[in-house]
């Protein structure tokens, strides 16, 4: 009898789970919501209202301009595509704007070698009003989206109660797991919870969702960039073990090649979200990209970075009262990433500190690259002292790896 309860309690267990083997990295690519938010005024503004048009251009953009090439393969939407529901209870969307469908879109996202997202919420209505996914419509939405061959779906939660969000985000995951088609899984749960335990269970999260949503929504400026970073500093301790392969903080998309940020700070952005091990969704317009913001969203180091296979969420290590703070992630290989970031906003620091100031131990030898300017630093003992200069609200980020490993022979 006690094999039968055990294996019950096995198959209940697996039903419950996300067992989708995806994002095994932190995803990358492209949404709309920060750029284009919910602008539905397609007849005095075509080029830029959420819609088929958008969508495919922005999917040309990723394919043509070496984005996908690099990683950023989703192509996501975001709130306001939905029309309503047919007769039959089906989601539909919006027929002006959408007029071939979503299966179209994700046909065309899959002919470029993309990866179509969708959006919905867990309440009554979408955070814009738009028909949410009531408890009782979850199975049937999770077969509609399959069935449009979508390749994930980020969840929101407005217009829901903390119950209906209890049920409803692992109703979800059971769901698009019983379809059989792999959707990746974005939740905004934990955002609506506080972000923090007792009210938010990391481990039923990693066990529900691929990634999700903690804090507040980024804005284009500075201060929302510093409020969401704070906030993610400040509870480290809870946030750096829960992420990793298949379940990631998403700490909101990247506003590189937007309004609000100067070229210093979106540099600092990529960097610090990298050393995060954060999604990098960029919400920007693809088809009016700035060369120098393009190179700072497709340096390959840093998505190398970005992409490491431990998948281990760095963590701020120092906080100086010069207002330079130093982060470092773990890196395969017994290599790191370490960001130097100044807060300050009078003039370049020239910070000096040593790998022993920054509590590595031992006595290897190692080089480091200038993730943005390409310089190697070679000789680098613990003990040795070296200087990087730091520009205000900017960042020097280093890829640093051993050259011979403790104990091996010299070459």
């Amino acid at each position: 009898m006690l094999w039968k309860t055990v294996l019950l309690l096995a198959l209940v267990s697996q039903v419950l789970v996300l067992e989708n083997g995806l994002l095994r990295t932190p995803p990358m690519g492209w949404l709309a919501w920060e750029r284009f938010r919910c602008n539905v005024n397609c007849d005095e503004d075509p080029k830029n209202c959420i819609s088929e048009r958008l969508f495919m251009e922005m999917a040309d953009r990723l394919a043509q301009d070496g984005w996908r090439d690099l990683g950023y393969t989703y192509l996501n939407i975001d709130d306001c595509w939905i029309g309503g529901r047919d007769d039959n209870g089906h989601l539909v969307p919006d027929a002006k704007r959408f007029p071939n469908g979503i299966a179209f879109l994700a046909d065309y996202a899959h002919s470029l070698g993309l990866k179509l997202g969708i959006y919905e919420d867990v309440g009554n209505f979408t955070c814009m009003g738009y028909p949410g996914t009531t408890l009782d419509k979850v199975t049937q939405d999770a077969q509609t989206f399959a069935q449009w061959k979508v390749d994930m779906l980020k969840l929101d939660g407005c217009f829901s109660t903390p119950e209906e969000r209890a049920k409803g985000y692992p109703m979800m995951a059971a769901a698009l797991n019983a379809t059989g088609r792999p959707i990746a899984f974005s939740c905004s749960w934990p955002a609506y919870e506080g972000g923090l335990p007792p009210k938010v269970n990391y481990s039923l999260l990693i066990d529900t969702c691929n990634l999700w949503r903690n804090y507040d929504d980024i804005q284009d400026s500075w201060r929302s960039v510093l409020s969401i970073l704070d906030w993610f500093v400040d509870h480290q301790d809870i946030l750096q073990p829960v992420a990793g392969p298949g379940h990631w903080n998403d700490p909101d998309m990247l506003l590189i090649g937007n309004f609000g940020l100067s070229f210093e700070q979106a540099r600092a952005q990529m960097a610090l979200w990298t050393v995060l091990a954060a999604p990098l969704f960029m919400s920007t317009d693809l088809r009016t990209m700035s060369a120098q913001n393009m190179d700072i969203l497709q340096n390959p180091l840093m998505i190398k970075i970005n992409q490491d296979p431990l998948g281990i969420q760095g963590r701020r290590i120092l906080k100086e009262k010069s207002y330079i703070e130093v982060y470092m992630r773990p890196l395969a290989g017994y290599s790191y990433a370490l960001v130097f970031f100044s807060r300050r906003t009078d003039m370049p620091y020239h910070y000096r500190t040593s790998l022993t100031q920054l509590n590595f131990t031992g006595s290897g030898l190692h080089e480091a690259q200038n993730v943005y300017t390409g310089d190697v630093i070679s000789g680098l003992r613990t003990e040795t002292n070296f200087t990087v200069v730091i520009n205000p609200s900017g960042v020097v980020m280093w890829y640093l790896y051993p050259v011979r490993k403790l104990g091996s022979p010299q070459q």
